[in-house]
């Protein structure tokens, strides 16, 4: 049966409206590609039990303190620049601490944009690693609702690792689908970006701002598993702000 549905795009956090969010069906799939979502994505894949995204380093550090067991990893960022007491969020050196731990996670953009979403009815966390994964179960479970993609954006600015990860996250949602998609420009134009080098998603996210600056400080293993499409299967859900794995093959069984 054939359904029509609107995907809108937002190019960065700064473009969310709590009230328009509350407004309405809406699901928020957020986006940062270098580098939150795909480290809270990584993580839940090897093994953290969950993880908590903060608003900034001294909520992290609060959050710690609340936790009533010591199993927990504390990872953040200000401005792409490391945090004292925190470690660097990358999900290659997080992978081997992580297993059976809270991930507490602040980021300068992606766990805002989180937590600025979570008056949507559903808030999914996405990246190239499972865009595949969060379309399908998109397609599956949310038919008629508004699906608001959020890049998370650079400090205000416009982010192209985002984009680049929007457009990917549209055409798995359009691919095989049996609905019409209406689509906004932004959303029009990610994808447009996206068909036109679905074969180059590491040269993309090492010719960002934000790639440039891995490579200059010797995280190209981070940029190489970012830039992994489709390698997990899991479909993380932020949930009375934590965000726990869920495995879509667990979903079926």
């Amino acid at each position: 049966m054939e359904y029509i549905q609107n995907i809108h795009l937002l190019l960065k956090k700064e473009e969310i409206d709590v009230e328009k969010l509350q407004e309405g069906e809406k699901v928020a799939v957020i986006l940062d590609v270098l580098l939150a979502t795909t480290t809270i994505i990584s993580a839940l894949h090897d093994g953290a039990r969950q993880v908590i995204p903060v608003m900034d380093p001294v909520d992290a550090l609060v959050k710690s303190q609340e936790l009533d067991h010591g199993d927990f990893v504390v990872a953040g960022e200000l401005k792409a620049k490391p945090v004292d007491d925190l470690m660097y969020p990358s999900p290659t050196l997080l992978s081997k601490l992580v297993r059976g731990k809270t991930l507490i996670l602040s980021t300068t953009n992606g766990t805002v944009a989180l937590r600025n979403s979570a008056a949507a009815k559903k808030v999914y966390i996405a990246s190239l690693l499972n865009n595949p994964s969060v379309a399908e179960k998109i397609k599956k479970y949310h038919k008629t609702e508004t699906i608001l993609i959020v890049c998370s954006g650079n400090s205000g600015e416009f982010s192209l690792e985002d984009f680049y990860g929007a457009g990917h996250l549209i055409d798995c949602l359009i691919a095989g689908s049996q609905g019409t998609f209406m689509l906004n420009d932004a959303a029009k134009a990610a994808n447009a970006l996206y068909r036109t080098n679905s074969e180059n998603a590491f040269d993309i996210l090492k010719s960002s701002y934000v790639g440039q600056l891995f490579d200059k400080h010797s995280l190209i293993a981070d940029l190489e598993l970012a830039a992994q499409k489709g390698s997990l299967d899991l479909v993380p859900e932020l949930v009375d702000g934590r965000i726990e794995a869920e495995l879509k093959r667990q979903e079926h069984s």
